[in-house]
């Protein structure tokens, strides 16, 4: 399952403080970049919310997600997605299906789970964007993006840092069509001891479902 994470450009009056703020932009996402990387695996807890006011449409649901390097293990909507790094086997319980498909590396449509903590680092221009502060003393600092690619669909998208922990907070994309999409992270959990084939998917744990490969 891909997260979409394209943007529209900010312009600024004075020249010389939008460079102020972008380099500062540029600073924070660096240090977000440094600690996500110190960490052997990533654990989260999230909700993900979908409003689309001119649909009338609202959606909200609870999610998690496992990411080691390029290993990534999904739960949304009653969808698990499981990816060994080669392989994206998308697992639907109601249905009884699987679906196993190569992982496209050469997408720009959207972002891979396991690429949620690093995706800014190419392809976007960013600009400092609002402060929020959060119960507990927390600060939360949005960084707009803004994609290289002209023919994006999504309007722009805001990336909320905690700047005590540099630890990603919030994910906000606004397409062109009025779709606001909102993934809040509720719990996040560096180096966990993660069973050993927790990204390997058996086919014997299964063996009533049908297994489609692309």
């Amino acid at each position: 399952m891909k997260i979409k994470v394209l943007l529209v450009s900010l312009v600024s009056a004075v020249f010389a403080v939008a460079q102020n703020q972008d380099q500062r932009a540029e600073n924070l996402l660096e240090d977000v970049s440094k600690t996500l990387a110190s960490y052997t695996n990533i654990a989260i807890d999230f909700s993900y919310e979908l409003i689309n006011r001119k649909e009338y449409i609202k959606q909200k649901e609870q999610g998690t997600l496992v990411v080691q390097d390029n290993k990534y293990l999904l739960n949304l909507m009653g969808i698990q997605q499981l990816s060994d790094g080669e392989n994206v086997h998308t697992i639907n319980t109601e249905n009884e299906e699987v679906l196993i498909e190569p992982v496209d590396t050469d997408s720009s449509e959207g972002l891979n789970p396991s690429k949620l903590f690093s995706f800014y680092k190419e392809g976007y221009r960013f600009s400092w964007d609002i402060t929020q502060p959060l119960y507990g003393n927390r600060i939360i600092q949005f960084v707009k993006l803004t994609p290289i690619d002209t023919y994006a669909q999504a309007a722009y998208l805001l990336l909320g840092i905690d700047t005590k922990t540099k630890h990603i907070y919030k994910l906000i994309e606004v397409n062109d069509n009025g779709t606001e999409t909102t993934l809040t992270v509720r719990s996040f959990t560096p180096n966990k001891n993660l069973a050993s084939n927790v990204f390997v998917f058996s086919e014997a744990d299964y063996p009533s479902y049908y297994i489609d490969r692309f």
